[in-house]
């Protein structure tokens, strides 16, 4: 897929400086993969490890809201358009924390206001948010909700 790199990026790589411009949606530091689950769409009952949603998820019986993107609703949607999106999200999602280990990084704050931990999810150094980004799943995060009906 290819995607325009900013002015300010494509400057610094043609300066040599693109490793200090880089964001942790596109390369994160190097943290071991040595997370793993085996996940699903969470259901009624206990949530230990389970996908809500194509930004949130459960680990080993923590709530952890993905910090780097904002994924479309699948609880409560605006429109027919972001419930399609949002469900190929959580499939995706699902898809991508399945399909080996990760890393769970913290970058700014612990937890965002409903508790919920903040994490960079990241596999071999790239950030599963910035796939989902990529794929058209997810928004980068601009600390609101973006409108997935316009």
């Amino acid at each position: 897929m290819n995607r325009i790199i900013p002015r300010a990026l494509a400057c610094a790589i043609a300066l040599g400086l693109a490793p200090l411009a880089m964001t942790p949606t596109t390369a994160a530091p190097a943290a071991p993969d040595t997370e793993s689950g085996r996940f699903a769409a969470c259901d009624d009952g206990p949530r230990v490890t389970c996908v809500v949603d194509g930004d949130t998820f459960w680990y080993r019986g923590t709530k952890i809201r993905i910090a780097d993107i904002n994924a479309p609703e699948v609880s409560h949607p605006s429109c027919p358009y972001e419930a399609r999106l949002g469900a190929a999200a959580t499939r995706r999602l699902t898809d991508l924390l399945n399909a080996g280990r990760f890393a769970l990084m913290t970058e700014g704050r612990e937890t965002d206001r409903y508790g919920r931990a903040l994490r960079i999810v990241v596999r071999r150094g790239q950030s599963l948010g910035a796939v989902l980004e990529a794929e058209g799943l997810a928004e980068h995060w601009k600390g609101r909700r973006g409108n997935w009906c316009v």
